[in-house]
């Protein structure tokens, strides 16, 4: 049976291929869920892992829900509407707590369409680079649903209210250019060139301390819903972390002598 999430590790960067081409890389399903949750916590768990990219395989990035099973009466929705909460609190809720968990950047590359939850997906990560042939749409809308998947608390944060909600509110699609030009993406290029720039992006993140580099993610994170005071409290004790690190004296020490530093994670 295939995996719904391939993990393939090449040194420091970890490349998860969403892997359902045949439901467009739909992420609303139990094993979807339950591969991008056990991948989230396996990299946090390995310090070994310093950057990460999220794509799709096949022609989309993900299409969100299983319109499918909508349509059958079943997914998410089905059943009464307590169990609906349920189900969306046990499902595909889990991904966005999931990716708020994980201490490695991410990089999406949108490799096509990025439609509904597939949307969102690419705004629980940290960059999103587009294909050329990449679309965005918050569409739930148009399927006389919200977005459940926690689109409206990500949305807002990536590309501003009022785009929010133009998104939002008409479900309509947005080429790569136009992803670009409202911040939703900070990158388009040309579809085949798509993966190695992501790994060009990934492969200078992975260059740094490895536990600087989680440490800023955390804060960064942390900095959407804290007041200032609070960010930092938490930076000054992330700092005295960090200053104790083997990888910060050798930072220092390159520096003073002009070489390229070697960190070792610790």
């Amino acid at each position: 049976m295939q995996a719904p999430l391939d993990y393939a590790q090449d040194g420091a960067i970890v490349t998860l291929t969403l892997n359902a081409p045949d439901i467009r890389n739909a992420i609303s399903d139990a094993g979807m869920i339950d591969a991008i949750e056990d991948a989230c916590d396996r990299m946090n768990a390995d310090m070994g892992v310093r950057a990460a990219i999220l794509t799709g395989a096949g022609s989309a990035f993900s299409s969100g829900g299983n319109v499918k099973k909508m349509a059958d009466g079943g997914g998410l929705g089905g059943g009464l509407p307590a169990q609906t909460r349920r189900n969306y609190k046990l499902g595909i809720q889990r991904i966005p707590l999931a990716f708020e968990r994980l201490e490695v950047p991410v990089i999406a590359a949108v490799n096509g369409a990025a439609i509904g939850a597939g949307c969102d997906l690419a705004c629980m990560c940290d960059m999103r680079i587009a294909a050329e042939s990449a679309k965005f749409a918050e569409s739930f809308v148009k399927l006389g649903i919200i977005p459940g998947d926690g689109g409206a608390w990500l949305l807002p944060r990536v590309v501003g209210y009022s785009k929010a909600c133009e998104m939002a509110f008409t479900g309509d699609m947005l080429d790569a250019k136009e992803a670009l030009a409202c911040g939703l993406v900070s990158k388009v290029v040309p579809d085949a060139e798509l993966m190695a720039e992501a790994r060009k992006l990934a492969a200078r993140i992975a260059a740094n301390p490895p536990h600087a580099v989680r440490m800023t993610k955390r804060l960064i994170r942390e900095g959407r819903h804290v007041q200032i005071g609070t960010l930092l409290e938490m930076s000054a004790a992330m700092q005295s972390l960090a200053h104790a690190t083997a990888d910060h004296k050798e930072a220092v020490a390159a520096f003073i002598d002009k070489r390229k530093p070697e960190f070792g994670g610790n």
